[in-house]
């Protein structure tokens, strides 16, 4: 439970002003390293895979689907499948893996992992993944889910930290639930301002393991989206075996364009 407090302190704000500066015109860890040119894209289909999930009102049934046409190098396409809940958007991981969905009235995640997730490991005492898996996060920002929106938006989206200190405002929570500026060792590239592709390095706390993905010996990739006037927040966090890593990049640009897609 969150104890009340009826104004934001004044050090978040003067903390997460400095750390405005630094993460909006020169993260401290964003990308400088000479990018190497994409493979070149093309209209692909691949498998659409329903799953199964629970929540509030008990469970659904997976989404029927054939396929799912997405732009993607080919060489990617054969490798991937679209994995896709009732309630949330869909996400791309490698084919043959298993998925399970959770939705409530703060959001829904969707899992996909290459070992069998239901829903008596999900609402067990469960602490989460320690293997390769795909989740996707949709936080509602008008709901419950704001908590977990405003501790995101007070590490990456120096732009909105208004809504962090409504958040505060409103009494249910107090600045330091919400700690301001990046992970130190995230690597983060803005694409813009509600926008932000990351990594996690191995066996390091940061916006990877702000999720159901416990640190271990590979690094996790993602990215923080957010969408609409409340916000909400799109999240994903991804971490793949060695030779699946290029996949990353085309798993992230995919939630991008389907978040794209949702605002419209």
């Amino acid at each position: 439970m969150f104890k009340k407090s009826r104004s934001a302190p004044r050090s978040i704000s003067a903390a997460f002003l400095l750390t405005s500066a630094i993460t909006t015109h020169c993260p401290a860890h964003a990308q400088t390293a000479p990018v190497a040119k994409a493979p070149a894209t093309t209209t692909a289909t691949v498998p659409f895979v329903g799953c199964q999930s629970d929540g509030q009102v008990g469970p659904l049934e997976a989404p029927k689907g054939t396929t799912k046409v997405i732009k993607m190098p080919s060489e990617a396409a054969q490798q991937l499948a679209y994995y896709k809940a009732e309630e949330g958007l869909g996400v791309l991981a490698p084919r043959g893996w298993h998925c399970f969905g959770t939705y409530g009235s703060s959001g829904s995640s969707l899992y996909v992992s290459p070992q069998p997730i239901n829903a008596a490991i999900v609402f067990s005492n469960w602490k989460g993944f320690s293997g390769t898996v795909v989740q996707l996060t949709d936080e509602y920002g008008g709901t419950s889910g704001r908590f977990s929106v405003a501790r995101t938006i007070a590490r990456v989206f120096p732009s909105h930290i208004a809504f962090v200190h409504d958040v505060i405002a409103n009494g249910f929570a107090q600045a330091n639930d919400f700690p301001s500026g990046p992970y130190p060792k995230d690597d983060l590239v803005y694409k813009s301002k509600e926008i932000v592709e990351y990594q996690t390095p191995a066996q390091t706390d940061g916006l990877g393991t702000q999720s159901m993905l416990q640190k271990n010996v590979d690094p996790i990739r993602g990215v923080a989206i957010l969408v609409g006037s409340d916000p909400d927040l799109v999240f994903l966090a991804a971490r793949l075996p060695p030779d699946m890593t290029d996949l990353a990049s085309v798993i992230i640009r995919q939630v991008e364009d389907d978040a794209a897609q949702s605002e419209n």
